[in-house]
């Protein structure tokens, strides 16, 4: 069903993310409350992720042997640079995720090449090149922002939810080579055990998952995804997957899906070449 022909002969890609959103998202959050700024433990959610969690991820990846992707806003790494650094002298890719984590959508075109432009000299001075993955942070983007990103160069995304394959994204009517490798809201830990007060997650503060089923939920999408041979996109946060308790789910999945000597585990940089010369007409 997933017609799509992988490296090797291997029967369906898997792709591990990590958006390393540091204190952005608390601080985005924080602007809508009032005396916000002072909301401190909001903050210390956030900054867990790169001072305690990125590590613990780093472990495990080596542990067996992946290479994954790490989306990162502009101002974590200002923020975290030697972490940033870290990530990718251990041979990891690191993508782009806006400055600030402030959402793409609504922002007029000059606003949107400020942030992406700014970011990328921000990786450029830190990790020595401009990287060429983007995700959306907050979950949408402007119409024109494919176009504003293909035209700097960006080869993939990893944003949209509308497939479970990598496809060519058309832009201004016409199949480009940026190429979208879709992710979905059932693999992304944040929705599923990311919770705090101030500001609200979720909204109705009536969850705090249960580990086991969340680690089932993930393992059930990989199995779907490999009867299929299609490619999945697992999206985590440092400081909710990378915690004590919650790094046996990854601890879990990587021991599992490496286990198959016919899945191949990906970078987005990897998967989006590959995809793009097997589609070429």
């Amino acid at each position: 069903m997933g017609d799509i022909r992988w490296p090797d002969g291997k029967k369906c890609a898997v792709m591990f993310t990590f958006d390393v959103d540091g204190d952005t998202t608390w601080e985005n959050g924080n602007r809508g409350l009032k005396n916000g700024e002072k909301y401190i433990k909001s903050l210390s959610v956030g900054q867990y992720g790169p001072k305690r969690c990125v590590d613990r991820i780093l472990q495990k990846l080596d542990q067996y042997g992946v290479k994954a992707t790490f989306f990162v806003p502009g101002l974590t790494a200002e923020r975290y640079p030697e972490v940033i650094k870290r990530i990718a002298e251990q041979g990891h890719e690191i993508g782009h995720h806006g400055y600030a984590h402030e959402r793409f959508a609504g922002k007029t075109t000059e606003e949107q090449i400020e942030i992406i432009e700014k970011t990328q000299k921000i990786f450029k001075d830190l990790i020595g090149h401009e990287v060429t993955g983007f995700r959306t942070p907050s979950g949408d983007w402007a119409k024109n922002t494919p176009k504003l990103l293909y035209e700097r160069g960006f080869r993939y995304s990893s944003s949209m939810r509308g497939d479970d394959r990598p496809y060519r994204t058309v832009i201004d009517g016409e199949e480009t080579d940026f190429i979208e490798i879709p992710t979905k809201w059932e693999v992304d830990d944040y929705v599923a055990m990311a919770y705090h007060m101030y500001p609200a997650e979720p909204a109705g503060q009536d969850r705090i998952s249960s580990y086991r089923l969340v680690e089932d939920n993930f393992m059930r999408e990989f199995k779907g995804h490999y009867r299929e041979g299609l490619c999945i996109s697992y999206m985590n946060h440092p400081q909710v997957i990378g915690c004590p308790g919650k790094i046996q789910i990854l601890d879990h999945l990587l021991k599992y899906i490496t286990s198959k000597e016919d899945v191949w585990v990906a970078t987005g940089t990897e998967i989006a070449d590959w995809y793009r010369k097997q589609s070429e007409k």
